[in-house]
């Protein structure tokens, strides 16, 4: 009797706790918890297929390979090399993220043969023409942003998602605030609002196809961005996920993007 009382109140008391909590709280603990399950991966390369549709539908196909490395205690990097179409084959960029300070960028443009150094003001601005900013396409640390979590709710065919708010603490964000779906089961996001500088809501990504690899880390293998202003998008295709390939920290500099000519 005595084991069976303990073990309500050990209960009662974390529900307690839970219930305690403030929206803030909660909404930081969701996104610690994403970043625990996604440490360790190390390394990562992905082929990627970038589908740009104008407000007709027209589309424009871009193809490209993606390297990443995981660094502990700050921001990941990593580097995309465009091969498909002609107009931007040997075009790269180079990203390191980084927690509290404006994160590192740089271009390198084959047609002016230079490296160019993406402005910490700029960050809002298009990434090679697609409705991805270049904000959207660095690694989301956990120290970047404040939380709100406001509700639990359904998110697709058998799925429960957390509904938190994120509010960018870097200087430059082209929003106001971001809405996330995360699902569950996967602590993975199903679908981000973006709002822009005027609180109004400026773009909608849904992620699909989520794949796991060595048995722990979970990602999507198709994304759609849909800017709600303009009705232009961009689909990122994943494929070809390799992971632990050896990359190093050599693999990441500006002599890199100078490699990739």
């Amino acid at each position: 009797m005595l084991k069976a009382f303990t073990l309500v109140g050990i209960s009662f008391m974390m529900s307690a706790s839970a219930f305690a909590m403030s929206a803030e709280e909660r909404g930081m603990e969701i996104a610690v918890e994403m970043d625990k399950r996604d440490t360790g991966w190390t390394d990562r390369t992905v082929d990627m297929e970038m589908i740009l549709r104008n407000a007709a539908g027209k589309e424009n196909v871009r193809k490209m390979r993606n390297f990443q490395l995981e660094v502990t205690g700050d921001g990941d990097k990593s580097l995309t090399i465009f091969d498909e179409p002609h107009d931007v084959k040997k075009t790269a960029f180079l990203s390191f993220t980084h927690s509290k300070v404006p994160d590192d960028q740089w271009l390198y443009l084959p047609a002016l043969k230079r490296v160019k150094r993406v402005s910490s003001a700029n960050k809002s601005g298009p990434f090679m023409g697609s409705e991805f900013a270049y904000e959207d396409i660095s690694s989301q640390e956990v120290d970047k942003y404040t939380y709100k979590y406001l509700r639990d709710e359904p998110c697709g065919e058998n799925s429960e998602c957390f509904v938190v708010e994120y509010y960018p603490e870097y200087e430059n964000s082209g929003y106001t605030r971001q809405v996330q779906w995360i699902d569950k089961e996967i602590y993975q996001a199903r679908k981000i609002e973006y709002y822009d500088r005027k609180d109004d809501l400026l773009k909608v990504l849904t992620l699909t196809g989520y794949q796991q690899y060595l048995d722990q880390y979970w990602r999507a293998d198709r994304m759609d961005m849909e800017n709600k202003q303009t009705g232009k998008s961009t689909t990122m295709l994943w494929n070809n996920n390799e992971f632990k390939t050896g990359l190093s920290e050599n693999d990441f500099n500006k002599n890199a993007l100078k490699r990739m000519r």
